[in-house]
């Protein structure tokens, strides 16, 4: 069994259309002053678009997108983000998972939800999270991180209903012989991001994962690429990060990038590798350091 993967991240889809005052009230006001002065510097469209041409070309069996697909939630900003997701692939070979911008106030998350059903439904079409797809020898498991918070706080929580149900889809997993692939957007390792942005039950997200195991966990959220471990039953678990699908080169974060993950089975043995692709600063779409055995 060979399996491509590919993941991306954090796009922040823009413009943001302009918003009505009523729609401007509470987090909102911060959040579109934030994108006026800082964000929309730091997205930029061209450079998706020239990122997601790249991904397409190297033709991944699945493709897995971690939030953060939108900026404050607003309805127009929603359409936009639908439109553009549908270009990575149909709804049956591209899954997602929302971040803290796709639920950055309550009306948003429920429209959210409602708008991306399709690629978060399991093989029955039911939705809602945590979601299991099961494609050629893996189990594609999405969770949803993403819930309002106050101004200028980007955390994010699972929930004991999640988690629960996560640890009954590891263990069914395993025992039809999937290999288990889970995401969502926050890093959910403590220590995984700075104090008001991490995942407030990574603790008990990490106790899950010992417990239970993976093979593989992704996330996005802090606009760079990372690798840490979770301690698990059959050794440790890689949990990866990705850079923002839409940032500029040379600026604050790294520039745009992707990941690629190659899963092969030979036997009881599983090898899962890692390629990362990013943007260069003449615009070019290249292989970015050297490929990573997880």
């Amino acid at each position: 069994m060979s399996f491509l993967l590919a993941h991306l991240s954090d796009a922040h889809i823009g413009p943001i259309p302009r918003p009505n005052l009523a729609e401007l009230l509470g987090k909102r006001v911060t959040g579109y002053v934030n994108w006026l002065y800082k964000r929309a510097a730091q997205h930029d469209m061209g450079v998706l678009r020239r990122l997601v041409e790249d991904m397409r070309a190297q033709r991944p069996d699945h493709v897995v997108m971690t939030g953060d697909i939108v900026n404050i939630g607003l309805p127009g900003e929603i359409a936009l983000a639908r439109d553009w997701l549908a270009t990575l692939g149909g709804a049956q070979e591209v899954s997602f998972t929302p971040g803290n911008h796709d639920a950055y106030v309550a009306d948003a998350t429920k429209l959210v939800h409602d708008v991306f059903e399709p690629w978060t439904t399991n093989e029955s079409g039911a939705a809602g999270f945590p979601y299991l797809r099961r494609r050629e020898g893996v189990a594609l498991i999405g969770l949803d991180s993403g819930v309002p918070t106050a101004p200028f706080v980007a955390s994010g929580k699972l929930g004991e209903a999640q988690l629960g149900a996560l640890g009954a889809l590891l263990d069914q997993s395993r025992a039809e012989g999937l290999a288990r692939i889970v995401f969502l957007h926050h890093p959910p390792h403590i220590g995984g991001a700075r104090a008001l942005r991490g995942l407030d039950d990574a603790a008990a997200f990490e106790a899950v994962v010992a417990r239970h195991g993976a093979e593989l966990v992704l996330h996005g959220h802090n606009h760079k690429p990372s690798v840490a471990y979770i301690a698990a039953p059959q050794g440790r678990t890689p949990v990866v990060g990705v850079a923002s699908a839409s940032a500029k080169p040379g600026g604050h974060y790294p520039g745009a990038a992707y990941n690629l993950y190659e899963i092969e089975r030979a036997g009881d043995a599983l090898r899962v590798s890692l390629r990362r692709r990013g943007l260069t600063e003449a615009g070019e779409v290249v292989e970015v350091g050297a490929e990573e055995r997880l």
